[in-house]
């Protein structure tokens, strides 16, 4: 199992239990936390999958590597 599915499967318990019996404060600092770092997971991977491999390719069909922004 992968991290970024052991983060959703906790996170998913917590957001369960929120709505049942509700969340110590403890658990709810841990839940802030978990989704903090699914997040940075979820970036970094967009990132290397997405727009690390994303062109612009114009009306004559040249490709340009797409960059950030200075």
């Amino acid at each position: 199992m992968s991290r970024m599915d052991e983060l959703v499967k906790e996170i998913n318990h917590l957001a369960h239990k929120a709505k049942t019996i509700g969340l110590t404060k403890e658990e709810e600092e841990k839940r802030a936390e978990l989704r903090k770092e699914y997040l940075e997971l979820f970036k970094e991977g967009f990132k290397k999958n997405y727009l690390d491999n994303m062109y612009f390719v114009d009306k004559d069909g040249n490709k340009e590597k797409v960059t950030k922004k200075k």
